[in-house]
C-alpha cells in the first residue's frame, strides 16, 4: 500500500511540474487539474481490487462480468467526479467552468484509467492465483511422492520376514537354539524398520548396521556358506542415503548367490568417495549353472523406481553380470535432495 502511495504521488507531482514548466498553467491550476487523476482516482481505484477478487473470468460467463464493469466503472466515474467537483468548489469555485469544461474529457479519462486498473487487478490476481495453483501443485506431488515411497518401502518388510518366519518354523524342529537366535535378531531388525520408516534419509553408517543386522538373521539359515566382506571408506560413513535402500541387493545376492550354492559365497561391499556422490558396490559370486534365467526382481525393480521418485534418475543403479559373480553398483549423491 505504501508503494503504491508513494508511485500515485509522485506521477502527480510529475504532473504538476510538466504542466507548469512546459505549458505554462499556473500551479493552482496544475494541482487542481491533476488532483482529481492522481489523489482521488488512486484512492477509489483500490477499490476495484475487490470487483476483480469476486468475479472472476473463470468463474462467470464474460458478458456478465463486462456488464458489471460496464456498471461498476460508470458508478466509479460518477462518485469521482461528484468529489472532484466538492473538492474544486470548497478550494476555488471559480475553477468549476474549467471542470465543466473538460468534463467529456474527463468522463473518457475515467474510463481509460477503470480500464487500466482492471487490467492490472486481473493481471495480479492471475498471478496469485497460478502461483497458488503451482504451489498446491508441488504440495499434492510432495504428497504423491511420499505415498508412493512408503508403498515401495512396505513392500520390502513382509517380503524378508515372509521368508525369515519360514525360515524360524524350519528351524523350531532341528534347531531350537538357532530359531530363538533369530527370534531375536529379527525383532531388532523390525524395531529399526519402525524407528526409521519415516524417514527417507538416514545415514550409511546406521543403514549398514541394519544391513549387518539382516545377515545375521540369513547367517542363521545359510551358516557357513554365508560370508559378508565389508571395505568402507571412512568419509562414506556421514553421507545420506534412503532408508532400506540396500536390504533388496543383498537379499538379491543371497537369493541368487548363496541359496543355490554347496560352497562358501562372499558378499562384498564397498564404498568410495567420488567427488559429491558415493559409489557403493555389491558383488556377490554365484553359480552360472544353478540360475539359468536372472532377470530384475521385485527388490531391483523397487530400487529403481524409488531412485527415480527420489533423485529424478532411475540411472543411479548399475548391474554387472561377470558370468561367475554379480555386482550392483549404486551411484548416490552425498545429501538427498529435499
Amino acid at each position: 500500500m505504501l508503494y503504491y502511495g508513494v508511485f500515485w504521488l509522485t506521477i502527480g507531482l510529475v504532473n504538476i511540474v510538466v504542466q507548469n514548466l512546459w505549458f505554462g498553467t499556473d500551479l493552482t491550476t496544475a494541482f487542481l487539474s491533476a488532483f482529481p487523476f492522481f489523489a482521488l482516482y488512486p484512492i477509489l481505484g483500490a477499490s476495484i481490487w475487490f470487483i476483480i477478487k469476486y468475479n472472476s473470468l473463470e468463474e462467470k460467463d464474460l458478458y456478465w462480468v463486462l456488464l458489471y464493469h460496464l456498471i461498476a466503472g460508470s458508478l466509479l466515474n460518477a462518485i469521482w467526479l461528484y468529489l472532484g467537483f466538492i473538492f474544486i468548489k470548497l478550494v476555488d469555485e471559480s475553477y468549476l467552468q474549467i471542470l465543466y469544461d473538460s468534463l467529456p474529457n474527463k468522463i473518457f479519462s475515467g474510463y481509460v484509467m477503470y480500464t487500466i486498473y482492471v487490467m492490472f487487478f486481473y493481471t495480479i490476481n492471475y498471478y496469485q492465483s497460478l502461483k497458488e495453483k503451482i504451489q498446491k501443485e508441488a504440495e499434492l506431488k510432495a504428497l504423491i511422492r511420499e505415498a508412493e515411497l512408503n508403498a515401495l518401502k512396505s513392500q520390502i518388510n513382509p517380503h524378508f520376514l515372509f521368508n525369515s518366519l519360514n525360515s524360524i518354523a524350519s528351524l523350531t524342529l532341528s534347531a531350537p537354539e538357532k530359531a530363538q537366535e533369530m527370534v531375536i535378531n529379527l525383532s531388532r531388525f523390525m524395531r529399526y524398520s519402525l524407528q526409521h520408516d519415516q524417514d527417507e534419509a538416514v545415514s550409511l553408517a546406521d543403514e549398514l548396521e541394519n544391513i549387518k543386522l539382516y545377515l545375521s538373521i540369513e547367517k542363521v539359515r545359510f551358516g557357513k556358506k554365508l560370508n559378508p566382506v565389508f571395505d568402507i571408506e571412512e568419509g562414506c560413513h556421514r553421507c545420506q542415503i534412503p532408508n532400506m535402500i540396500l536390504q533388496p541387493l543383498f537379499e538379491n545376492a543371497i537369493k541368487y548367490g548363496v541359496y543355490e550354492a554347496t560352497s562358501p559365497v562372499s558378499i562384498t561391499t564397498t564404498c568410495r568417495i567420488k567427488e559429491k556422490h558415493i559409489l557403493i558396490c555389491i558383488e556377490n559370486d554365484y553359480d552360472p549353472e544353478a540360475i539359468r534365467n536372472r532377470g530384475e526382481g521385485i527388490g531391483l525393480q523397487n530400487i529403481r523406481q524409488r531412485l527415480s521418485l527420489i533423485y529424478g534418475s532411475a540411472d543411479l543403479l548399475k548391474l554387472t553380470d561377470n558370468k561367475t559373480s554379480f555386482k550392483v553398483e549404486l551411484l548416490l549423491p552425498k545429501t538427498i535432495p529435499a
